[in-house]
């Protein structure tokens, strides 16, 4: 059985992960936001900057994040919980995509 890992563990792989259009990770965007460890469960708390994200980017995103954890450890149960940037992550989210925008997935 694997060593269960901590939230900093989990943290720091996640941290890692880049945006596929954005030379920035997923935590500088604001996208992962909150990561709780409770025993063997892992609930990440992504933010998407717009409503109209198409699934293939959403799907894409979630998976990066879900698939970097389970290679950390196969048993942990990953949920991921989707919601919406406030008007200042959004804005905060923009002026990093501006700076930072590589292109398409």
């Amino acid at each position: 059985m694997a060593k269960k890992k901590s939230e900093e563990d989990i943290r720091q792989v996640v941290a890692e992960i880049k945006h596929p259009a954005i030379d920035r990770t997923l935590v500088d965007l604001g996208i992962v936001k909150e990561i709780t460890v409770n025993g063997n469960k892992v609930l990440v708390t992504m933010t998407l900057p717009f409503p109209g994200i198409p699934t293939q980017v959403r799907d894409y995103l979630v998976n990066s994040v879900v698939e970097q954890i389970k290679k950390m450890d196969e048993e942990v149960k990953v949920e991921v919980d989707l919601t919406l940037m406030n008007q200042e992550e959004q804005q905060a989210f923009l002026v990093m995509e501006q700076e930072s925008w590589k292109g398409g997935i």
